[in-house]
């Protein structure tokens, strides 16, 4: 996926139906001159519907379509016929995208399954015609409601990468180079901060036939949480992690220290992440003998850790064997 169409934030313009009008009719027959009223209802007006894709995985297609319109509904008629319902909008998404208000940053809700309808806009009601209003002292009422006018308002998606494994780590901390290695996915990969500009996904194949998705989250730098680098336009996509795999490379100054720092950025921007189960793997493990490891392990946080290099392909079996036993717990 090119960086340039990976897009993870819209801002759309909605705009639902209004509803029919209801009819003010009276039935009129060769041989029955005062039938009464017979004035069906107002169609209702067109829902603007977020539906969930698996398919998908970008909201670049929303990117230069920042207006959605929903149909009108119909007027009532006579024979107490009802008007036809205004079109409805639907606006495709990826699973984990969630809608929220422009003005005050409600969350609204969130899309997680496939085929999920959720309506962002309401379409307006439809008017009931005047066969409803007739009663004993009046007979004939000569009035319908109008249809409910339309709603338009101003909404935000944005997309949360689904994934059961978050790479979490530092510009420049092997993670692109992990994922390639162990999936599918093809990262763009440089000896530089900041390569990784999106997400990448990669699907994890594992033993008997089975597998479990790993996103490589752009790396993250001190005071993300306050914008800085990449910032929060990618913890976000954490969130929606099951096990966060946080990756430290082995030429690090101090291992402990640098997963500390990734910890609290992980906690300042949201505590509930520390809630999930985490796991550490000291990367570039291969310029590293027996003896020095044993030196480092004295010094690593208390959760689950191992030494593993992508290049020399060492300690991956073992990685995939500890990720699937925390995504199953």
């Amino acid at each position: 996926m090119a960086s340039s169409n990976f897009i993870d934030y819209v801002k759309i313009n909605c705009r639902s139906g209004k509803g029919g009008a209801g009819s003010k009719h009276f039935r009129r027959e060769k041989y029955i001159t005062k039938g009464g009223p017979d004035g069906g209802d107002g169609g209702r007006g067109g829902h603007v519907i977020v539906k969930g894709n698996k398919q998908m995985w970008t909201l670049l297609h929303l990117k230069h379509k920042r207006h959605i319109k929903a149909g009108h509904g119909e007027g009532g008629s006579k024979n107490t016929s009802s008007g036809a319902e205004g079109e409805d909008a639907y606006v495709e998404v990826p699973l984990g995208t969630v809608a929220k208000d422009a003005e005050t940053g409600e969350v609204l809700f969130e899309i997680t399954e496939d085929g999920e309808e959720q309506i962002l806009v309401k379409g307006g009601r439809g008017g009931l015609g005047n066969d409803h209003f007739k009663n004993s002292t009046n007979q004939a009422p000569r009035y319908a409601q109008p249809g409910e006018d339309y709603e338009e308002a101003w909404k935000i998606l944005e997309l949360k990468v689904l994934a059961d494994v978050g790479l979490v780590g530092f510009p420049n901390a092997g993670k692109s180079t992990l994922l390639s290695v162990v999936s599918a996915a093809k990262p763009e990969i440089a000896n530089y901060p900041f390569t990784t500009l999106v997400p990448n996904l990669g699907m994890i194949p594992y033993r008997d036939h089975q597998s479990f998705v790993m996103a490589d989250i752009p790396g993250i730098i001190e005071g993300a949480h306050e914008g800085k680098g990449l910032g929060l336009r990618f913890l976000r996509h954490i969130e929606r992690n099951s096990v966060l795999l946080f990756l430290v490379p082995a030429d690090s100054d101090d291992i402990h220290q640098e997963y500390k720092t990734l910890l609290n950025e992980l906690k300042q921007f949201n505590p509930e992440l520390l809630d999930k189960d985490r796991i550490l793997a000291i990367s570039k493990a291969d310029m590293l003998d027996d003896e020095l490891k044993l030196e480092i392990e004295k010094d690593l946080p208390k959760i689950p850790n191992l030494f593993i290099s992508s290049v020399a392909q060492q300690g991956l079996t073992e990685l995939k064997d500890l990720l699937w036993e925390k995504i199953n717990e």
